[in-house]
């Protein structure tokens, strides 16, 4: 039996050489690296500013905090995203408010949110899931009209573009994940964009409990007295985990390219099977490519997956809805049938490997094995 895991990272001798550079150098922790490739990725992004993270949900909540998010505030995002979108919103110390989604592209829909404001809304988390931005016209004038600020979840799109424009450039802030299964990956990391430099003062400061310097500027130069200027967190990234992102930026064109090739031959191989159906690509979308994700009979669901596995294809669920969680609906109340759109998906959802070292030999034994599994003899 063939086996293709579900995912395999990408990271090869240039980030390894990079790695024992940093490694033999003096500061291993928030140093120089961790400024290059906040350099890099702002300009990749065409943003004035990046400010790197320890996660996705780590940026989240400091942009929040960053926006002025308080106690007794309201943030609404999508119930299709994984945890770390409400929890973020939730450690921010506001209340996540839940939306249900478009039916074609499993992103946030903009009436939803617009029908969830209340007096206490202060911003609006949407997810750009599985590689597609959402509707940023729409929401952006959801949040004009309300006074509201925007955190884009940008962990699935790095490469995404609304209207040729990247995340980060319709919301105040965007968020970007650099997990193990990200499309650029260290393992763990993520990453705050901004518009001024005074917020990435502030967030920089936030990252790291509040200090006015980093160790690594006050012992490359003479020594100064540093300060805590306001309450802040432990999430600043080091400069480990930031060499091998700047070896794997450089590499995000000719992975992008790849991830599409495999994700196109999946989409005409699946649009022909009967029993699976795909999400739509919007025309003002370009595509991540970073999940394709199959909607099979909810029924069946369950059964093809485990044939899938039973053939040695490694598949997961993007996503569960939040609010189908446990803690979510003990503490906040959430019950079954309140966004029928994210159920539905959400019981239908299959997520199959795509990544660029996936062979064509690998692709096509995926698509053979989702073919007999969906419509057995």
């Amino acid at each position: 039996m063939k086996k293709v895991e579900y995912f395999r990272h990408g990271i090869d001798e240039e980030e390894l050489d990079h790695l024992r550079e940093v490694l033999g150098s003096l500061f291993i922790t928030t140093g120089r690296a961790v400024y290059e490739f906040e350099n890099d990725f702002a300009r990749y992004l065409d943003l004035p500013h990046t400010v790197a993270v320890t996660s996705c949900t780590a940026a989240m909540q400091l942009a929040l905090l960053a926006g002025g998010v308080k106690p007794g505030d309201e943030v609404i995002t999508s119930t299709m995203t994984f945890i770390g979108t409400p929890n973020a919103a939730l450690m921010a110390g506001a209340t996540p408010v839940l939306a249900d989604i478009d039916r074609g592209t499993g992103n946030i829909d903009p009436a939803a949110v617009e029908a969830a404001v209340t007096e206490r809304t202060r911003a609006v988390i949407p997810v750009h899931l599985y590689g597609q931005m959402c509707d940023m016209d729409a929401l952006r004038a959801v949040a004009d009209r309300h006074g509201l600020f925007i955190v884009e979840d940008a962990a699935h799109s790095i490469e995404a573009k609304w209207n040729g424009k990247a995340p980060g450039h319709y919301g105040e802030f965007a968020a970007f994940s650099f997990y193990a299964t990200k499309n650029i990956t260290s393992g763990e990391g993520g990453s705050i964009s901004c518009h001024d430099r005074k917020q990435y003062e502030l967030l920089s400061m936030l990252r790291l409990h509040g200090f006015n310097q980093l160790a690594a500027d006050r012992y490359t130069s003479n020594y100064e007295k540093y300060d805590i200027g306001m309450f802040g967190w432990k999430y600043n990234m080091d400069s480990i985990h930031a060499a091998i992102l700047i070896e794997q930026l450089k590499k995000i064109e000719a992975y992008g390219a790849r991830r599409k090739k495999i994700f196109e031959r999946y989409t005409e191989a699946f649009s022909a099977m009967d029993g699976i159906e795909l999400h739509t690509t919007r025309p003002q979308a370009e595509h991540a490519y970073h999940l394709l994700t199959i909607l099979v009979d909810p029924q069946r669901r369950d059964a093809v997956m485990n044939g899938l596995q039973e053939r040695g294809i490694g598949v997961s669920i993007n996503f569960v809805p939040v609010h189908r969680m446990t803690y979510y609906r003990e503490r906040f109340g959430y019950r079954d049938g309140m966004f029928p759109v994210a159920e539905e998906i959400g019981a239908r959802t299959i997520s199959l490997p795509l990544y660029p070292k996936l062979t064509d030999e690998e692709v096509e034994y995926v698509i053979e094995s989702v073919r007999e599994t969906v419509e057995p003899a």
